[in-house]
């Protein structure tokens, strides 16, 4: 590659972190997110198992001598190591071997069901998950803000800009596709789709060589499109595909099917957060689903610029799904890790980081700046009940990220209003 030509990816802080303290990084993620690119620009030599050259003779190298592919300018990349497997344990052994820092970036798209592969890695092989692009790495976020600075307290007031809606739009149809960025809504529109025909034709079944009725499965999917940045249950999304498609599927069959969608890296669910173990209030513990990139639901649902102009409630919940996308990419970069709250008593919080330290920030978002008001005063009703709670931790930081939002500041009662399309890590 040339590396002039390497567009620079958040990610990249964490890899080179990881290469000096592991004997290997393998980069995690879904199929087209950028994880080849990102490991060209940070290795020095590299074999490409998925390289159909000479009847894909690097995938049959592999299999008769894993030993092989691994020689070669450290660190080395094995592009899609999981169609041979048994280089997983190969790695761990050179690793052991070499007792040496950075020799290895394995990249994968999808995770094995251990078939051929005897250890975990532990110890030598560190894994980092890759996402499609935030809007800062796409270039539709100016920048202007840093989320780190803003959990520190640092950040000062910015005027950002005015934001269109059919800005936003965009970039949830285009989603965060690093080929995609370029062209018309229109023909950016087809790469989601051609995303999830690839799924449901080869993936799901190529994975683990087990057949999967792609029919099914894809009744799965639009049920989780319906219900994206929600906490549905497994047993409502069964029902839901009833309902809504006159189909039936048991619950076994739902449960495993979500479970292939979450080896080939296409679902991203929010976890929920709890600020005390022994807090009084009972958290509900359901996850948040998301798909690796709203422009995923947004195909699901055959959703055109057009439509989700008229259907400001589904436009809300997808442009939730972009914004704790862009969250959770920025705060892993400084160790903050993205949950939700919801409780018994029905009370939410959309998204929660969790710090190093044990602080946290709660951040409410909102995708007309008419609703940040409300917004606000949600947060700072929710930090004085925890803070009455018996051994409560309320947050240390409050936000509201919008979308229609033309600068960032701080207001008097503490909240932070934060435009995503300045926000960065």
């Amino acid at each position: 590659m040339n590396r002039k030509e390497y567009h620079p990816r958040v990610i990249d802080g964490q890899v080179e972190r990881y290469l000096s303290a592991f004997g290997a990084v393998c980069i995690e993620g879904p199929k087209w997110c950028g994880k080849t690119w990102t490991s060209c620009y940070h290795s020095r030599s590299s074999v490409f198992l998925a390289d159909p050259a000479g009847n894909f003779q690097n995938r049959e190298l592999a299999r008769l001598n894993p030993a092989l592919v691994l020689e070669g300018e450290t660190p080395r990349l094995i592009d899609e190591w999981q169609e041979v497997p048994a280089l997983w344990d190969a790695v761990r052994y050179k690793v052991d071997e070499r007792n040496l820092k950075g020799q290895f970036i394995l990249t994968g798209s999808a995770t094995p069901v251990n078939k051929g592969i005897l250890h975990s890695g532990a110890g030598r092989i560190a894994r980092l998950r890759m996402r499609p692009m935030s809007l800062y790495e796409s270039g539709h976020s100016s920048g202007a803000v840093s989320l780190k600075a803003i959990c520190s307290g640092a950040a000062k007031a910015e005027m950002t800009g005015e934001v269109k809606l059919t800005d936003l739009i965009d970039y949830i149809i285009r989603g965060g596709w690093p080929a995609n960025q370029k062209g018309d809504i229109e023909e950016a529109a087809l790469l989601p789709k051609a995303y999830l025909d690839a799924i449901l034709e080869d993936d799901i079944s190529r994975l683990d060589g087990v057949r999967r009725d792609s029919h099914k499965m894809e009744l799965l999917l639009r049920s989780l499109a319906r219900n994206e940045s929600t906490t549905v249950s497994t047993r409502r999304l069964k029902n839901d595909i009833q309902e809504t498609d006159h189909a039936d599927m048991d619950i076994k069959t739902v449960t495993s099917y979500l479970d292939v969608l979450q080896r080939l890296f296409l679902l991203d669910n929010q976890k929920p957060f709890s600020w005390h173990v022994r807090s009084s209030v009972r958290v509900k513990q359901a996850e948040k689903r998301h798909f690796a990139d709203p422009s995923l639901a947004a195909a699901l649902l055959k959703l055109t610029p057009a439509m989700l102009l008229h259907d400001l409630e589904t436009l809300g919940f997808l442009f939730e799904a972009l914004c704790e996308r862009d969250l959770r990419i920025y705060g892993e970069s400084f160790g903050a890790e993205l949950y939700h709250y919801q409780d018994y008593n029905e009370k939410e919080i959309d998204a929660v980081l969790g710090f190093n330290d044990g602080e946290w920030g709660a951040f409410e978002i909102k995708l007309g700046a008419n609703q940040i008001d409300k917004a606000a005063e949600g947060l700072l009703k929710q930090k004085e009940a925890i803070a009455a709670e018996r051994d409560g931790k309320p947050p240390k930081v409050l936000g509201v990220i919008c979308g229609l939002s033309s600068a960032f500041y701080q207001r008097p009662d503490g909240v932070y209003v934060i435009p995503i399309t300045a926000l960065r890590p």
